[in-house]
């Protein structure tokens, strides 16, 4: 078989030689009890690059040892790239949501052969899910293997945005130290009302992490929790986003994308939120309007919004986030640490193996199988695509 694989490029400076840590801590099980990813074998070390083109998410040993065809490219964007024309004859494409090759309609049709789209990562919307149910194109991704990575990554933007570290460190780095300049828009998170929209893995642990910081936590999720956790967190549970932004001061998106989710946060929304709340995006670019949360930040209705996710990735040069006032915007990093790369590395190759196998794939890893939403995708997406307006992301030069 022919795989697919699109990867972020290799660092500027080229592979690491050496690496800060020498080993990574072991951990054997998820918070709710899953287990981590369990291949037959790895061909990497845990803690090597492994999401970027030469990383080759530790993979081509395994498939050409097994008579595949392996092509890595990070060259996706436009009908000339690399990924393009090898899709036309893959029967599997594996792509991360860092760097995402957008398999919209067109794509899919484009590829006959085309049996498996995997998400070496969590979230697959970059994947049109419907064009996948409609041509029996299974999409698979590795649940949990990132969660608590950008769940980290939340609570480090949260304390960061409210504290205003960003301002403080750009003071100290250019030689300045003019105390009032560094504190004029810093503020304690103690005491503060955090909410969540969705409580799923991410978000649940991401109110977890806040808990000891004594604050109020809430959250919204079509999914209610139970009463045990809301009791353990003293929890305020919202039956409506519109409930929640308008009591906190702090909000953190942790839902998927999907047609229902897109472009929620939009004028009118964050017109109902709490003034000089702050937003903290992990989740996904496109449910944000760009161009409102900017004009938030310019009134002050927003004090600040950060996030690590953008519409579309890479996300163009002149894109409106870049430039913004009081923004903590990052590339696409909160989940592809080298802790979590080498999870979802592993999850990738579990994934593979169960495959030509003809083993059944973990349920919790199917977002479409057999032509409909299955398992965690049942769970958190909803039909139709989210894909429209990808094209832009050929816009981004180096």
């Amino acid at each position: 078989m022919k795989i697919l694989c699109v990867l972020y490029d290799d660092p500027t400076t080229g592979m690491p030689e050496s690496y800060a840590l020498e080993t990574l801590p072991v951990i054997e099980k998820y918070p709710d009890g899953m287990t981590l990813p369990t291949p037959e074998k790895i061909d990497f070390k845990p803690g090597e690059l492994l999401g970027c083109v030469s990383g080759e998410l530790g993979l081509r040993k395994f498939l050409e040892d097994a008579g595949h065809t392996l092509v890595v490219t990070s060259d996706k964007d436009g009908d000339d790239s690399v990924a393009a024309k090898e899709l036309v004859d893959a029967d599997i494409v594996i792509s991360q949501p860092f760097w995402p090759f957008y398999l919209t309609r067109q794509r899919i049709e484009s590829a006959p052969k085309l049996k498996m789209a995997i998400t070496a990562g969590i979230g697959s919307d970059h994947v049109d899910l419907q064009a996948a149910m409609d041509h029996n194109v299974d999409v698979v991704e590795v649940t949990y293997c990132n969660s608590i990575s950008v769940s980290e990554h939340i609570v480090m933007m949260i304390l960061s945005m409210v504290r205003d570290y960003h301002t403080q460190h750009a003071i100290a780095k250019s030689g300045g130290w003019n105390i009032a300049d560094a504190v004029k828009r810093s503020y304690d998170v103690e005491g503060m009302h955090i909410g969540t929209v969705a409580a799923g893995r991410i978000g649940l642990s991401a109110l977890r992490k806040m808990k000891p910081f004594d604050v109020h936590l809430h959250y919204f999720d079509r999914h209610r929790l139970s009463a045990d956790i809301e009791e353990e967190l003293n929890l305020t549970f919202h039956d409506s986003v519109e409930s929640l932004v308008a009591v906190c001061d702090v909000v953190t998106i942790n839902t998927p994308l999907h047609p229902e989710t897109e472009n929620l946060f939009d004028e009118v929304l964050i017109s109902k939120m709490k003034k000089g709340a702050y937003i903290i995006n992990t989740a996904r670019g496109k449910i944000c309007n760009r161009e409102a949360v900017a004009a938030a930040l310019e009134s002050g209705q927003l004090s600040g919004y950060a996030g690590d996710v953008w519409f579309p990735q890479p996300a163009p040069n002149d894109h409106i986030w870049r430039t913004m006032p009081h923004h903590g915007m990052t590339p696409h990093t909160s989940g592809t640490t080298l802790s979590a790369q080498a999870r979802y590395a592993a999850g990738t190759r579990e994934i593979l193996e169960c495959f030509f196998a003809d083993k059944p794939i973990r349920d919790e890893y199917l977002i479409v199988h057999g032509g409909d939403l299955a398992g965690t995708g049942a769970h958190s997406y909803s039909k139709g695509s989210a894909t429209s307006g990808s094209e832009e992301a050929q816009n981004y030069k180096k």
